[in-house]
């Protein structure tokens, strides 16, 4: 079968979740399929030597064009010209006409959610409010006609489900994100010195991954770890990755707290392959987002060997388990006393070490690879175009367990 992988952001130089995500399945799946042949379709960026080609893994670059135009009429036109049967959308969007059956991985509806939208509206950026509204038309007109659907945890199928009303064959189906082999418990002293020389980092600091995104919730982070050090009085500091440091002032000045300032760091972003070197050197990771549809951060943490503050909403409980502490994120006193708890209580602390870095194996990119790649097999089942409504029946027989619930097993 000849497979079109659509990539368009895998070469951009600051990669998110949807990037490692297309990267780390398509690596996985150059592992383990040498059968079937793949065009992995992508637009040319700084960072084109991150992915290399295989025997049967071709990457085709498509130049130029605004991100709705490549997707709806240059992405479909490369596929036709390349002779593929079935395209894998991978970043939640898709082609309205496609032209070939379509896979698509749907990571959040967040986009068409009125109550999360109305806790998020008025702090979003342009750039994301253009990208909601381009999700929020383009979703609805491809959902209903895959040949495969994808999301990223149970917590999110349940809302895609329920939202379109998809019931008995026709549900999504939910293939957990893995986490990188890169990431383990960095103890090399040369490679910790470098991250630390090269991020500014402090020597004892909380770590938080806040970028722009409103579902993020620095504002409560910032008011939380603000709270903290008006009881603690060690010399911890906040380190925020991938975080302007004009938006930290207007936050500052928002909550009354610009002398803040000096015990946050702001890094800027930091690679995923460094990471690990910066992650080792936490004395614990805070995710307290208002809204997840995986959070691969947590498990990218636990594999550190680092205690985790994250969310008892959305899909958190059900990626974090009973290896991190769970807050209410709306709960700006929550979150405190979860950093007092965790910074004081060094059993605690341990325990929470011990069980992320057990609860962490039961996730791998290698078994993403395989229950994705089975979803292409069960594509090869159909006869023809028509019987594509067939396929989640086909599917829902053909899905691994680990779908159901890995935290079980």
């Amino acid at each position: 079968m000849r497979i079109a992988i659509e990539a368009q952001r895998l070469f951009r130089k600051h990669k998110h979740g949807m990037d490692i995500y297309a990267l780390e399945l398509i690596r996985n799946l150059q592992q383990i399929d040498k059968t079937n042949e793949y065009f992995i379709f992508v637009k040319p960026d700084e960072d084109d030597g991150v992915l290399e080609e295989t025997d049967n893994f071709r990457i085709i670059t498509i130049p130029g064009g605004f991100y709705p135009f490549w997707e709806q009429v240059l992405l479909p036109k490369a596929v036709k010209n390349y002779g593929c049967e079935l395209l894998h959308c991978t970043g939640n969007t898709a082609p309205v006409f496609a032209g070939v059956p379509l896979v698509v991985t749907v990571h959040d509806i967040i986009y068409l959610e009125k109550s999360t939208l109305e806790i998020l509206r008025g702090s979003a950026s342009a750039y994301q409010k253009f990208g909601n509204i381009y999700r929020k038309l383009i979703v609805p007109r491809i959902i209903r006609k895959c040949a495969g659907r994808i999301t990223v945890s149970k917590s999110e199928k349940e809302n895609i489900d329920r939202y379109f009303g998809f019931e008995g064959n026709n549900q999504t189906i939910p293939i957990y994100n893995g986490v990188g082999s890169h990431f383990r418990r960095i103890e090399d002293q040369d490679v910790l010195s470098a991250a630390k020389k090269e991020f500014g980092l402090p020597d004892d600091f909380f770590f938080f991954l806040g970028n722009t995104d409103p579902k993020k919730n620095t504002l409560g982070t910032i008011r939380a770890f603000s709270e903290f050090t008006k009881h603690e009085k060690s010399g911890i500091k906040l380190v925020i990755a991938d975080f302007a440091e004009e938006k930290l002032d207007k936050i500052l000045n928002e909550i009354g707290e610009p002398g803040l300032k000096e015990k946050i760091v702001l890094t800027g972003y930091i690679n995923n392959s460094r990471l690990p070197a910066v992650y080792s050197q936490c004395r614990l990771f805070l995710y307290p987002s208002l809204r997840e549809s995986f959070g691969l951060p947590v498990l990218e943490a636990m594999a550190c060997g680092v205690p985790v503050i994250t969310s008892n909403t959305s899909s958190l409980p059900e990626v974090a388990g009973d290896a991190a502490f769970l807050i209410n994120p709306f709960h700006i006193k929550e979150i405190t006393e979860a950093m007092h708890f965790l910074n004081k209580d060094l059993h605690s602390r341990d325990a929470n070490i011990g069980r992320g870095l057990m609860h962490k194996t039961k996730f791998s990119w290698d078994l993403t690879a395989r229950e994705v790649l089975g979803i292409y097999q069960a594509r090869a089942q159909l006869k023809s175009l028509d019987e594509i409504k067939l396929v989640p029946r086909i599917l829902k027989a053909s899905h691994l367990k680990r779908t159901e619930n890995p935290l079980t097993e």
